[in-house]
């Protein structure tokens, strides 16, 4: 169950807020459309409620809100938009991606690719699904998780009439098997044909809270809009014309001075107004909603103390009805002025005279005769009513009150004490995948990226160290590695630095975890799962590149061209070390910067301007020298480590003490810094 309190946007300077106090409830069992215009506010209202946007109000999911439930993914499905994956990336890839962030196994893709009829376009790429598969895949990504909750905005928007038919109805299975649906639209007809109860907001206000019954028959039907100072005495003759003639007319009060009129025409309405002296400032014909342009009407002049407001037209703003009445003993009410030239009335003729008592808002019964409804959803006994011609009394629905009992706040701070403000809402923090590094696998095998970056770097890599054997004056380290001495990097590590940097760019790019957010959620699970992830890829790809380029250089120039270097076991550590430093640089910088390539050029800056920089300070002047730092830490050590770990401790900080693995050195520290920090900012935030 939904439980919607208050609901209110933030205002934006002089504009009002998009959603100002909306609260209604949307029960399980049940699919509840939110209905309005656009512009609306239903997107505002949705994001409110899953605290995706600051403003005031709190939403409960079954008795508890979002922030207070340990798995959200869990209790609500949630579908905002269109699917934002990565375009080359399968159907079944990325619905088993996201069974790793929602912690369920990757067997529950399968099932739910059944469950939406997608399993002939399991190996379809998400690029070339056209609008009614993207929506499936859609509810497929919400049902992953198997949730009580369904929230989805628009979810028909843009189908045909075959594909929203079936969405509808995969809905209306999950309501039926004990889930809550709340879905929003903009076409009242589909709401009438496809929900149980309709929520109605204009301009962020919330109009009218109806079952599909209901709904249909006040606001699908032909009506006429009347605006009076004495609509009240007008609602009773109408409804005692219509009880002598033996007519099915309704009359339904919209509060103030405005009346909905079903079953009759602006043209007898009109002439029980004048035969009975009644001023009428508007009588038009209405159908559904009328739009913004019904949103504003004009102040009545005519009323005694009338003032200047604002008010919803008649076919938008649908209340709870007021059911009005002639009941024996009402009150007389002053005479309305007569219209020069109307006719005088006769005392005790047919049709009531000036001072024929007349009916008071407040009474909670209406004599009337049901019209047949114009929509699909209307009450089969109303259309018996009408056909029988049978005149009876309709109760007041005790779930909605009479809007003139209810008691208004006084003004000042009295107001404030009995309606205070809803408590303010905070935007949760994304949540991050319940198993990054199952995630994170399926996140970089699901593309080609990947493989294509490797199969680029070996060729050229190949090619280079061809290349520099040939011309000769090579070093062997710099010839297994493919490293000229003009390049800043050889090409492995920069592959491995663009592996990395797609690793945190694509997330922000392809936001498929926090897909109503638009953001990458900076959680150090994932970060680290990330971190290890990129070690991995380019410690195998330092390997290979060795591997590839001893082999063809065995081939091409014999033996001599590939002895193994007596120094192996430190160049191997500055290999691996240089290699997964880069990889590790992209990573962080496109995490700090939220783009691919500000993560690649943090890479290339590494050699190009850091290594420089420490290279002149470190060839400046020193009047000391690190001379006996082996022996001064040895001695620090009062133990002797064993198999010789002094000497792989020895190698590891000569290795950092060159000026690359120095600036690498610094540049990741500065880069996790930075990380650290943005992450701590958001969530201060």
């Amino acid at each position: 169950m939904i439980q919607a309190i208050g609901l209110t946007s933030n205002p934006r300077k002089d504009h009002p807020p998009a959603v100002d106090d909306v609260s209604f409830e949307a029960h399980p069992d049940h699919v509840t459309a939110l209905l309005g215009a656009p512009g609306a506010g239903k997107t505002t209202a949705l994001r409110l409620m899953l605290e995706l946007q600051q403003g005031r109000g709190i939403t409960y999911f079954r008795g508890r809100p979002l922030h207070r439930i340990a798995h959200p993914a869990r209790e609500a499905g949630v579908l905002l938009g269109d699917v934002p994956g990565h375009p080359a990336r399968t159907v079944r890839g990325h619905l088993r991606m996201l069974c790793a962030a929602v912690g369920v196994p990757s067997g529950r893709a399968d099932e739910v690719l059944e469950e939406t009829g997608l399993v002939s376009l399991r190996d379809q790429h998400l690029g070339t699904l056209s609008r009614g598969l993207d929506r499936r895949l859609g509810l497929a990504c919400a049902l992953l998780s198997d949730p009580h909750t369904l929230v989805l905005d628009d979810p028909a928007g843009g189908l045909c009439s075959r594909e929203g038919r079936w969405l509808h109805e995969r809905l209306r299975a999950h309501a039926e098997q004990g889930g809550t649906v709340l879905f929003s639209t903009a076409d009242p007809k589909e709401a009438a044909r496809t929900a149980d109860r309709v929520v109605t907001l204009e301009q962020g206000r919330l109009v009218a809270d109806q079952a599909v019954r209901d709904f249909a028959r006040t606001r699908l039907r032909p009506r006429v809009a009347v605006r009076s100072p004495y609509a009240a005495r007008l609602a009773a003759f109408l409804a005692k014309e219509a009880r002598g003639e033996r007519r099915s007319v309704e009359v339904v009060q919209e509060g103030g001075n405005r009346l909905s009129v079903y079953g009759s025409s602006c043209a007898d309405i009109g002439e029980t107004a004048f035969r009975h002296g009644i001023l009428v400032h508007r009588l038009a014909d209405e159908v559904g909603d009328m739009g913004p342009a019904a949103a504003t009407e004009v102040p009545d002049r005519g009323a005694p103390g009338s003032t200047a407001r604002p008010t919803r037209s008649a076919a938008t703003a649908a209340r709870p009805p007021a059911w009005v009445t002639t009941a024996p003993g009402a009150a007389e009410a002053p005479e309305a002025p007569r219209m020069p030239g109307a006719p005088q009335p006769a005392a005790g003729g047919e049709r009531p005279s000036a001072e024929t008592p007349w009916p008071s808002p407040s009474v909670d019964t209406m004599p009337v005769q049901d019209a047949r409804a114009a929509a699909e959803a209307t009450d089969p006994e109303a259309v018996d009513a009408e056909d029988t011609g049978r005149t009876g009394t309709v109760p007041r629905p005790a779930s909605l009150p009479n809007p003139a009992s209810l008691p208004r706040p006084a003004d000042g701070p009295a107001r404030d004490r009995l309606s205070p403000l809803p408590p303010p809402l905070s935007v949760r923090p994304a949540p991050g995948p319940l198993r990054p590094l199952r995630y994170e696998l399926h996140r970089i095998a699901g593309v080609s990226t990947a493989y294509l970056t490797a199969a680029a770097v070996l060729a050229v890599s190949a090619l280079t160290a061809v290349l520099l054997a040939r011309a000769g004056h090579t070093p062997q380290a710099r010839l297994f590695a493919a490293w000229p001495q003009e390049f800043p990097l050889p090409p492995a590590a920069l592959g491995a630095g663009l592996l990395g940097a797609l690793a945190s760019g694509d997330e922000f790019r392809h936001p498929a975890l926090a897909a109503d957010r638009g953001t990458v959620p900076r959680r150090l699970g994932l970060l680290t799962a990330k971190l290890l992830v990129s070690t991995a890829v380019a410690v195998l790809l330092a390997v290979l590149t060795i591997g590839c380029d001893a082999e063809l250089l065995y081939l091409l120039y014999g033996r001599e061209v590939v002895e193994v270097p007596v120094d192996r076991f430190p160049l191997a550590a500055s290999w691996l070390g240089l290699v997964a430093g880069c990889a590790w640089a992209g990573v962080l910088a496109a995490g700090v910067f939220r783009s691919t390539a500000a993560g690649l050029a943090a890479v290339v800056a590494v050699p190009v301007v850091v290594v420089p920089l420490l290279r002149k300070v470190i060839e400046g002047p020193n009047v000391r020298t690190a001379a006996g730092f082996p022996l001064r830490l040895r001695q620090l050590l009062l133990w002797r480590w064993p198999f010789g770990s002094e000497r792989h401790l020895l190698a590891a900080a000569r290795v950092v003490a060159q000026p690359v693995g120095a600036a690498m050195a610094l540049s990741l520290a500065v880069l996790l810094c930075a990380y650290l920090l943005t992450t701590l900012r958001s969530r201060v935030r």
